[in-house]
């Protein structure tokens, strides 16, 4: 094997390990983008918000909790760099409150890793290295929901839900659309206890792909002894978020403390998760946060648990911890999150402000 088919080999293994299908397959981890979050303040909490998300974010974490917010529009954005900056997490949402009990909102999530080398092209057919043949693709997650959320005539009770729309591409030689499904409801019971249910791609998300692979890239994958990747769908199995929130005055000058446990139960199988059977598998994750009115917020979180096989084959239990904090003033409020992710340390900052209607608009 000459030194271009190796270049090709490492080219088409990074671009096709994560998505090479069968006809129709439900694999683990499918479209798990959408299962990193959304929102600093979220993400220092351990993403335990399903039960008490009221804002702008509440379209990507239980759509129901949009009928909480009671301004004309919403506006979230965030930005994350993950591995040491090699990929960009990026968010962008919009809420609008119709009326006193119901609301629409939209989210655009991107997940990307750019200006990727492709060496595939670096020798020539006379064997001679040419780094002008070297060009760059990007591979991108992009997910559109459009959120509608409406409270019931039960005291307490709002449900949600999303119609979601995900693109996936991988330079010019792979990409997939994809569409799905999810809903939510939440129940408030006073005002210290809420309780949420989120359930993530409720009739199971399609993902179409369509690859693209030029003779050479074909060559390389029969040389190697892998499959060629065929056009197919792929599933994503529904994921149910079970959650509880409780929040407690500290005296009576606007000093608080709340917490929240979600349980994760996957329907595609065994995980590395807390709780695993061969059908399910249950990830537990849970968030404290401590402050004054909606001026500021000191955030913590445990997530991720997992067993970690050590060298003598024993194992640990190992856990992610998340710290945040969040500043507000008015209609703006920014957060940030320190958090990992991928065994590297991210931080996360997002932004939301709250707008009135125009006095000029009727």
């Amino acid at each position: 094997m000459n030194v271009r088919t190796i270049s090709t080999a490492i080219v088409t293994f990074i671009l096709f390990s994560a998505h090479s299908q069968e006809s129709t397959i439900a694999p683990k981890y499918s479209n798990e983008f959408l299962s990193i979050g959304i929102g600093a303040d979220a993400l220092g909490l351990g993403n335990a918000v399903v039960a008490q998300t009221d804002n702008v974010y509440s379209g990507y974490w239980n759509p129901a909790g949009l009928t909480n917010s009671k301004k004309w529009l919403e506006i979230g954005l965030m930005h994350s760099p993950y591995f040491g900056g090699i990929s960009n997490y990026d968010y962008l949402g919009l809420s609008h409150s119709i009326d006193d009990k119901s609301t629409l909102a939209f989210s655009l999530i991107r997940f990307a890793v750019d200006d990727i080398p492709n060496t595939t092209q670096l020798i020539d057919n006379n064997g001679v290295v040419d780094y002008d043949r070297i060009t760059t693709f990007t591979a991108a997650d992009y997910a559109f929901l459009l959120s509608y959320a409406r409270k019931l005539k039960m005291e307490g009770l709002s449900v949600g839900g999303n119609f979601k729309v995900i693109y996936r591409k991988v330079g010019d030689f792979a990409s997939s659309w994809g569409f799905g499904l999810d809903g939510g409801l939440q129940y408030k019971i006073k005002d210290r206890w809420k309780l949420g249910l989120m359930v993530r791609d409720v009739t199971s998300t399609f993902n179409a792909w369509v690859f693209n692979l030029n003779q050479e890239m074909k060559e390389t994958f029969i040389l190697t002894g892998n499959e060629l990747p065929q056009n197919g769908l792929e599933l994503t199995l529904p994921r149910i978020i079970l959650a509880g929130h409780g929040k407690f005055d500290l005296g009576k000058k606007g000093i608080y403390a709340a917490g929240e446990i979600d349980l994760d139960i996957t329907t595609d199988g065994k995980r590395n998760t807390l709780i695993k059977t061969g059908l399910i598998s249950m990830d537990p994750h849970a968030g404290v946060e401590f402050g004054f009115k909606k001026y500021f917020a000191l955030r913590f979180g445990v997530s991720n648990f997992q067993y970690i096989k050590e060298f003598d084959d024993s194992q640990k239990l190992a856990v992610q911890p998340n710290l945040g904090v969040g500043l507000g003033f008015k209609g703006f409020k920014v957060d940030y999150a320190f958090t990992n992710f991928g065994n590297l340390y991210s931080h996360v900052v997002s932004i939301k402000l709250s707008l009135d209607k125009p006095k000029n608009m009727k």
